[in-house]
């Protein structure tokens, strides 16, 4: 629990820290551009492990289980997922969807915690994804706050057809090869 918890603490700090432009200029002026960015993606990098293995301790010592969610919610899961997969591949690939949800990836990441929030009773589930979730939100709401440019939308529509490609690419690695292989879960 106590590795799960500090890796979610590390993530959502430095993310933080990178929000606030003001202390995020001040460490760039004291570290570099350079400096900044290669201790930000080691942080960030080192925190999501951290998060990952922490939680597959906290799973694997037993769930404690808050709700047990019907089978319903795993089939609902598994087609919000495909929907988070397609935001995320449109965070990448210009797009009128990109466009059109301003904020691809972290939309893709809100849906991606909803629907494990929907198919996980167990609290380390609950802990994670809720973090996640209200991570996004924050970081939504930050880059509004910030008035972040938002993209263009492009002339024709090949990049939609190539986002929903590569999210179904995604979304497929994910199911068939990340999931079983990596988490330890077949989800198909």
């Amino acid at each position: 629990m106590v590795m799960m918890l500090l890796g979610l603490a590390l993530f959502v700090g430095v993310h933080v820290v990178a929000s606030l432009r003001g202390l995020r200029g001040d460490l760039i002026a004291r570290v570099g551009e350079a400096g900044y960015r290669g201790f930000f993606s080691l942080v960030a990098i080192s925190s999501v492990l951290l998060t990952g293995y922490g939680y597959a301790l906290w799973r694997a010592s037993g769930p404690a289980l808050v709700w047990d969610p019907p089978m319903g919610m795993r089939h609902l899961t598994l087609l919000l997922m495909l929907l988070a997969c397609i935001c995320i591949a449109a965070a990448f690939i210009p797009s009128h969807i990109r466009t059109r949800l301003k904020q691809p990836l972290l939309v893709g990441v809100k849906i991606w915690a909803v629907a494990h929030l929907l198919a996980n009773g167990d609290i380390a589930s609950i802990v994670l994804f809720t973090t996640i979730l209200l991570w996004a939100g924050y970081q939504r709401a930050s880059m509004k706050r910030r008035g972040m440019p938002l993209p263009a939308a492009p002339s024709g529509w090949v990049g939609d057809a190539a986002v929903v490609a590569a999210g179904l690419a995604l979304y497929l690695a994910l199911a068939y090869l990340f999931h079983p292989y990596v988490v330890g879960v077949p989800v198909l």
